[in-house]
């Protein structure tokens, strides 16, 4: 069984905005971790992010924590107990979010991008929606294992990635819930970095990769330094990350 050494999260509202509509968890209990990016404005995306945030806690360890327990919306041989049990979390999520929207206007709605991490034994489950990212580093070398359902796979503009990161998928956004999810075999050393869009967009996977290979020894210091390049590019986004050191 591979053991998290150490992690690392943060959420910042921005140079720019008052508001922060991101949410970060660490739940070590049930080795869950989460990145949420809210949308739909003040008191309305930062409310989402948290109702998002404990919908999937709440469905997830219930379901994960008993095997006897009813997978309400799916269930697949193909992943573990700990994986259908966070795709059934987020389908819960995406259900409860819809039915609080239903008697508002739309510009009253909310809802959010997600990226979610279980860990069982030596496997990590990923699950996401919107334009959240994940990155694996192993060994000098860093890869994306989630990309971001945004504008920016349509686009393919790697000079102006940033104008084109809004979400094309999340919870609560549309009447169907789009979302992938990627099973990892972790082992020691192994570096996982989730990254909302205030993060990631104005930066390349080369920067990243130099800003996590200079402070191995301090997870929040490369995400303080992921943040403070990104705002220095002319960021005006929330912004949020969690490492999990290996």
């Amino acid at each position: 069984m591979i053991e998290l050494k150490s992690y690392g999260m943060q959420s910042h509202q921005g140079p720019h905005l008052n508001l922060n509509e991101d949410v970060v968890e660490a739940d070590l209990v049930n080795n869950l971790f989460m990145v949420i990016d809210g949308f739909g404005g003040s008191n309305i995306g930062d409310r989402a992010a948290m109702m998002i945030r404990d919908n999937l806690k709440r469905s997830y360890t219930k379901i994960a924590i008993d095997p006897e327990a009813t997978l309400p919306f799916f269930y697949s041989h193909k992943y573990l107990i700990e994986g259908n049990a966070l795709i059934n979390a987020f389908h819960t999520a995406h259900q409860n979010i819809n039915r609080d929207n239903e008697s508002k206007s739309l510009d009253n709605r909310g809802g959010g991008s997600v990226i979610a991490a279980a860990v069982a034994e030596n496997i990590l489950t990923l699950v996401s929606t919107g334009n959240c990212v994940a990155y694996l580093y192993r060994k000098g070398h860093l890869s994306i294992e989630v990309l971001p359902d945004s504008l920016a796979n349509l686009s393919r503009d790697p000079y102006q990635s940033y104008l084109h990161s809004v979400p094309m998928s999340g919870i609560g956004l549309f009447e169907d819930l789009h979302y992938s999810v990627r099973e990892l075999k972790i082992t020691e050393g192994d570096i996982v970095v989730m990254l909302t869009d205030g993060a990631y967009a104005r930066l390349n996977v080369d920067e990243i990769k130099y800003t996590i290979e200079k402070n191995l020894e301090s997870e929040l210091e490369a995400i303080k330094e992921l943040f403070k390049l990104s705002n220095e590019r002319g960021n005006l986004d929330n912004q949020s990350a969690i490492v999990l050191q290996f």
